[in-house]
């Protein structure tokens, strides 16, 4: 048994003060209103519900992609601690099958194994939009085959989340999948709003990376971003970087879909929690400047960005309050993934996994099951 002190705590509704969490074999058993004491941990800042990140591609100078195993993803998720992600989607762009094995397996012996703060697998492909495919590599844009149906419906994944363009792949294969338990998102795509909604009935729940790779809200024809935008039930991925998405469409996103639907994503590459600033992949070159990564020509590659810097952005920039920065980088994201039981929340019955933040949100601590694992 253990117990911590904190001043000030966001328990995922309610900023509270003055709270004693008791956690017992990783879970938290009770928060309750209390005065310090002598024989328990103070945690200084506030104190409020680990980050989760459905879209993380690498991180502590790895990239999923070229090195797709069990170490890799032990640095990413040491990376992404430091800045408050608890939990993280591994990612796998665009690749060969043979790679999405590979990923597949190391992500099935981390669950295995417990590793601390991987809960699943995005693949983020292959199955694209070729207009759309950013820096997807065009040679491996494909039709969905049986063996990838197979390894997406595997049951020693964790969580699995697949993105697609429903232009590419028939909406028996998104029922398919989502009877499967898998997250079908949309994204890399050019479909029109007809055939977003279409995916959506079919049980498509999420869209990547709002704004970014995906058809665009017109006057005479709304796109797939019209069409996220007016659904009320999806969840949005939304890089806010500076780099991806203009502020006021952030803001209009937001207002539109509200925190409770949108998830803040890195889209993270290996350069975050690192200094690394040239990439390969897949025959690229990837350079970072400042926090923009870019390929020849200048077409942005991903990010670096860190969840905690989201969240600052999300209310320096966008006037979000803390509560609301906080649900759309934990509770939203935990809520789409199916774990509103488990994750995203700081409550009795759910894993003490939080995330301590300065006054300026800046991460003091991580911890995960009770434990610490940063700061």
């Amino acid at each position: 048994m253990q117990r911590f002190f904190a001043e000030s705590l966001f328990d995922g509704n309610t900023i509270l003060k003055n709270q004693m969490i008791t956690v017992e074999a990783g879970t938290i058993r009770s928060i309750e209103s209390a005065q310090l004491q002598d024989d328990v941990i103070q945690l200084s800042g506030l104190v409020a519900p680990g980050f989760v990140d459905v879209q993380v591609n690498g991180g502590g100078g790895v990239l999923f992609n070229n090195q797709p195993n069990l170490e890799t993803l032990l640095t990413m998720s040491r990376a992404h601690q430091q800045f408050g992600s608890t939990a993280i989607l591994p990612t796998l762009i665009t690749d060969d099958f043979a790679t999405m094995q590979q990923a597949a397996n190391a992500v099935a012996a981390a669950i295995a194994q417990n590793v601390k703060g991987i809960i699943g697998i995005h693949f983020e492909g292959p199955h694209l939009s070729q207009p759309k495919k950013g820096i997807h590599p065009i040679q491996h844009i494909r039709q969905i085959s049986p063996d990838e149906m197979a390894l997406f419906k595997r049951t020693d994944l964790g969580l699995v989340c697949v993105t697609l363009a429903p232009e590419n792949v028939p909406v028996e294969i998104i029922k398919e999948l989502v009877q499967a338990n898998v997250k079908v998102c949309l994204g890399h795509s050019n479909a029109s709003a007809a055939q977003t909604f279409a995916a959506l009935q079919a049980g498509a729940q999420g869209f990547t990376h709002l704004f970014n790779a995906m058809s665009p809200l017109q006057s005479r024809a709304a796109g797939m971003v019209g069409a996220a935008l007016l659904d009320a039930t999806s969840y949005c991925g939304l890089i806010v970087d500076h780099e991806h998405v203009d502020m006021t469409s952030c803001q209009l996103a937001i207002k539109c879909k509200t925190p409770n639907r949108i998830m803040l994503v890195t889209d993270a590459m290996s350069h975050v929690g690192s200094e690394q600033i040239e990439l390969q992949f897949a025959g690229m070159q990837i350079n970072r400047q400042g926090n923009k990564l870019t390929i020849e020509g200048g077409r942005l590659a991903g990010s670096a960005l860190d969840m905690a810097s989201a969240v600052r952005h999300c209310v320096q920039d966008l006037q979000c309050s803390i509560e609301d920065a906080i649900k759309m980088a934990s509770t939203t994201p935990a809520t789409f993934l199916g774990l509103q039981q488990q994750k995203g929340y700081l409550a009795s019955g759910f894993a003490a996994d939080w995330v301590v933040l300065t006054d300026q949100y800046y991460v003091n601590a991580s911890y995960i099951a009770g434990e610490q694992v940063f700061g």
